[in-house]
């Protein structure tokens, strides 16, 4: 069961405020997301918040680089528990590639070392996740019909490409995890088609795939300690929308749960696990123009 608590608007200073993500860190709630004039535009930077008890929230920085519109960034965790950012640059001169994903690390939320590039030109790394001391990684290739290619090393700085775990539609986004007995599994967007649930066991090479039953845009998601998944996602049917929704790891299908005050130009969500709290970032246009929205949930125990 899901009891919605609060829905706060936490940030519209820019002209488009997008694409977060969230992560809880050093006791506190961390928030980030793409601010640019427009959904597509040559400006994008990295709008970094804080916040000690989910309500206030303030700007800690911001990250530019002055050739690239940056888009989609995402927390996770070095290896020596500092903080990282990770997302991709869309170059404005396309003349030898389009696309590079950069990282950035800090001790403190506050100031951070140069952008470094990681995994290969033109994909687009999306979701990572730890399985004991090995990040793992997933990208897609920026051209059409994209591949899904999977990465794994020591740091978010390491990575080095496995293999391509999928190749068909237009794949694109994905969220990654690790279950308790290593299985890894991951949600994927494909365009037109539906999304996507995979499974596999280490080494991570051969992947199962079943069909979502509905297409689906900014996955993520969480297991709960019930073991139940809990996915945060954009519907497309009926009208477009912010949804959580219960995953079925046997079937892979996929059966909406709640819907957050969105739509228009909204979804992709970050999700952090406090207990029986939920907190989600996501953004919309519901209220206008985009902004940055928390939404904070309860979790029951599954009937």
């Amino acid at each position: 069961m899901l009891k919605m608590q609060q829905v706060q608007r936490i940030w519209q200073q820019a002209q488009h405020n997008a694409f977060t993500d969230l992560i809880d860190y050093n006791a506190a709630l961390w928030c980030v997301f793409r601010e640019g004039s427009a959904h597509l535009s040559a400006d994008g930077a990295f709008r970094i918040l804080r916040s000690t008890d989910g309500v206030s929230w303030h700007s800690l920085a911001r990250l530019a680089i002055a050739d690239a519109d940056l888009r989609d960034a995402k927390f996770c965790l070095t290896s020596n528990g500092q903080l990282a950012i990770y997302g991709v640059g869309a170059w404005h001169n396309k003349s030898q590639a389009s696309h590079q994903t950069y990282c950035w690390l800090s001790a403190d939320g506050e100031h951070w070392s140069a952008p470094e590039p990681i995994g290969d030109t033109d994909i687009w790394l999306w979701r990572m996740a730890w399985q004991h001391n090995q990040l793992f990684a997933v990208g897609y290739h920026v051209a059409k019909p994209a591949f899904i290619r999977l990465y794994q090393g020591a740091d978010v700085r390491q990575l080095r490409r496995l293999d391509e775990i999928y190749r068909g539609s237009f794949a694109s986004e994905s969220a990654l995890m690790f279950q308790a007995d290593a299985t890894a599994l991951c949600l994927l967007r494909r365009d037109p088609g539906h999304g996507l649930l995979g499974r596999s066991r280490a080494p991570y090479t051969d992947w199962q795939w079943q069909d979502l039953g509905c297409r689906i845009g900014g996955p993520q998601w969480l297991q709960l300690a019930d073991g139940r998944l809990l996915a945060c996602v954009r519907l497309y049917d009926k009208t477009i929308r912010t949804s959580l929704c219960w995953i079925d790891a046997d079937t892979g299908r996929l059966t909406e749960a709640l819907v957050l005050p969105s739509g228009g130009d909204c979804s992709y969500a970050g999700m952090v696990q406090r207990g029986n709290r939920v907190y989600i970032s996501y953004y919309s246009s519901h209220e206008g123009s985009s902004a940055i929205y928390l939404a904070r949930l309860t979790v029951g125990t599954a009937i």
